[in-house]
């Protein structure tokens, strides 16, 4: 017995719909969080205190937890192109896709006070 093709074009909306939910947590949430600690650290944290506690090794760097004193969380990411593609004197080069990107802002939301 065949299955109807309505019962065969319902089940194949269904994987994609689910599908793309999978893929769509799998961009955000805790992966990317975790992704943007480990680029915060590696990239950031000679600077920049990255994690909830601690100052900056660089005075003139402020913590990650205190950006929200300067910039509004939408408008971090501008904010933070700007400074990757930019910098400043002493500033390590990194470059950045914009899934990095995206994944550091999803961790750096996680520690702003």
């Amino acid at each position: 017995m065949r299955p109807l093709p309505s019962v065969m074009l319902a089940v194949a909306a269904a994987l994609v719909v689910s599908g793309s939910a999978f893929a769509q947590s799998s961009e955000t949430g805790p992966n990317a969080v975790d992704r943007g600690k480990a680029l915060a650290v590696r990239n950031c944290s000679g600077c920049h205190a990255v994690e909830l506690e601690g100052e900056s090794p660089n005075p003139k760097a402020p913590p990650f937890r205190t950006l929200s004193e300067r910039f509004p969380i939408d408008a971090l990411e501008e904010t933070f192109i700007g400074t990757i593609d930019t910098g400043h004197p002493g500033m390590p080069v990194f470059v950045a896709t914009q899934e990095q990107i995206d994944d550091i802002i999803a961790y750096i939301a996680t520690v702003m006070q």
